[in-house]
């Protein structure tokens, strides 16, 4: 009959491979490391490091107060009004938002080279543009679901 091979791990010096890979680190992780001690000196600096240090030795204050005005009705309706704000926020397509960011930066650009307020006739003249009835058929639309939501 045959006999069975006795398997005897080698034993793993956890310490020693933690050691080597501390000795390692600088040479592999060199360059992230200095941006490390940048972005650390950059904190301390600006007094970050003092904030996080306030906050983590008050937390116990902060937190009884943040649970303090989340009780109130003003806490209540804060929190609904920022979950409702993000959802609309996330409903909002990016380049739509981008859109109406260099809209908006063009609109100012050209008010700002107005030496004098337009008169009435260029208002209208405008106003009976394409662009401008379909901007101010957008916004008649919304002011209209806006009067409806407030009955």
């Amino acid at each position: 009959m045959a006999a069975p091979i006795t398997f005897k791990p080698l034993p793993v010096n956890h310490k020693k491979e933690l050691q080597k890979r501390l000795d390692a680190a600088p040479t592999e992780h060199g360059e992230a490391l200095l941006v490390l001690w940048d972005l650390l000196q950059t904190a301390h600096d600006q007094g970050i490091l003092d904030l996080l240090d306030g906050m983590v030795s008050a937390k116990d204050t902060i937190a009884l107060t943040a649970a303090k005005y989340a009780k109130t009705p003003e806490g209540i309706n804060s929190i609904r009004n920022l979950l409702t704000a993000a959802k609309i926020l996330g409903s909002v397509q990016p380049e739509l938002l981008e859109n109406v960011a260099k809209v908006i930066e063009s609109a100012t650009a050209e008010h700002k080279q107005e030496t004098k307020p337009p008169s009435l006739f260029a208002l209208g003249r405008r106003a009976m543009g394409e662009d401008s009835r379909r901007g101010l058929s957008f916004m008649t639309l919304v002011l209209g679901a806006l009067g409806r939501s407030l009955k």
